[in-house]
Parts: C-alpha cells; structure tokens; sequence
C-alpha cells in the first residue's frame, strides 16, 4: 500500500520535497509511522519536535492510519 505524505517548512527541506510516498505492507498507527519516517529520513530526529497530522487534523501516536488518509508531517513552529 503507498501512502501519499505532505512535508511543510523544514520537513519539506530533509523530504528534499514537498511530498512523498511511502511503500508500507499493512495499515499502521502514527507511532509506526514516526519510526518508520525517522528511519527513512534520520534528520527527523534532530528536530526538536514535529507532527503528524491525519486528515487535517493533529493525530495521537495510536491512530491507525489507512491508503486513503491524507498525511502531512508538521514541524515545530515558533511565535512571536
């Protein structure tokens, strides 16, 4: 199953794109989905914080997600 993952702001610079898609073999839940990015892309790490939101909407580590979820990944944002 492919699933389709927008990158803003920093992401979209370590994704060295504004979208990517991603091979994976079974639904899977946010936290999976963290690791599994992380590996793909080790920058992540480094970032103090980010998150993924599922259907526009800021999703929790146990969310399952599915083909047909829109994913974006969301880096820290600072204020001011």
């Amino acid at each position: 199953m492919k699933l389709k993952i927008l990158a803003f702001g920093i992401t979209k610079d370590i994704f060295g794109a504004s979208e990517k898609e991603l091979e994976i073999q079974d639904d899977l839940n946010v936290s999976q989905l963290k690791k599994r990015l992380e590996k793909d892309f080790p920058q992540l790490i480094k970032l103090k914080s980010y998150f993924i939101a599922v259907n526009e909407e800021y999703a929790e580590d146990g969310q399952i997600i599915v083909s047909t979820d829109e994913i974006a990944v969301i880096p820290p944002v600072s204020g001011g």
